[in-house]
């Protein structure tokens, strides 16, 4: 038996809710688009072998990434090569650069999550681990304050909003999400600067403040 780990890697850049792919060089599925991932080393640690797939395919480095453990995949017919378990783990990422394609891949992008979604054309089974990792980011948002991770700062709160909005699949009600981001202690900290980049009155704009979860959570309904 083999082990690999994958990765479900996701930002937002201008409005659109991303995961990163890369397509394949070598059987099986030549040519078909993938999630990044590979074989862990012999004598490697699990995140140690997801933090170096993380920096081969996507030349992204832990620092500046939220990194953890999203299931284990074990069918024994998900690999065409052999009985292969695959540990996945989920990425986000704050202002990625363009990623470089691996040695075993000729090609990465960043694709719109909902069209990868709905192709379900990823080799493997990364299709359903795209979808488990895309439930648990969409989670994640409604009680910590990974949100705010995804935005370079200084931030509007309309500029945060657009970050539920794309992770979320739709925007929250603006009246509500600024009264719920308010009301978060620890959420985001106001600055003494406003910016007019929006367009209309002059906003403030915010830093991420110290929390970790939120309380009350931000739930998507």
């Amino acid at each position: 038996m083999h082990v690999t780990v994958d990765l479900v890697v996701l930002t937002v850049r201008v409005g659109e809710f991303l995961a990163l792919t890369i397509r394949r060089k070598l059987d099986p599925f030549a040519g078909r688009w993938a999630l990044p991932g590979g074989f862990v080393l012999e004598r490697e640690d699990l995140v140690d072998a997801a933090v170096r797939e993380l920096s081969e395919e996507a030349g992204i480095g832990s620092m500046r990434t939220h990194l953890e453990q999203l299931r284990s995949y074990g069918q024994p017919d998900r690999d065409p090569r052999g009985r292969v378990v695959s540990v996945a783990y989920l990425a986000l990422v704050p202002d990625p650069g363009e990623p470089t394609a691996g040695s075993d891949a000729d090609a990465a992008a960043w694709k719109p999550v909902d069209s990868l979604l709905r192709s379900r054309t990823l080799a493997f089974d990364h299709a359903a681990i795209l979808r488990d990792g895309v439930e648990r980011a969409r989670a994640k948002l409604e009680y910590t304050s990974l949100g705010a991770m995804l935005i370079p700062e200084p931030f509007t709160i309309n500029e945060l909003r657009a970050v539920y909005g794309a992770v979320w699949g739709r925007e929250p009600d603006a009246r509500n999400f600024h009264r719920k981001v308010s009301s978060a202690e620890g959420f985001v900290e106001p600055t003494d600067e406003t910016t007019t980049r929006g367009g209309g009155r002059p906003a403030r704009l915010y830093l991420r403040g110290p929390a970790r979860l939120l309380h009350p959570p931000m739930l998507r309904s």
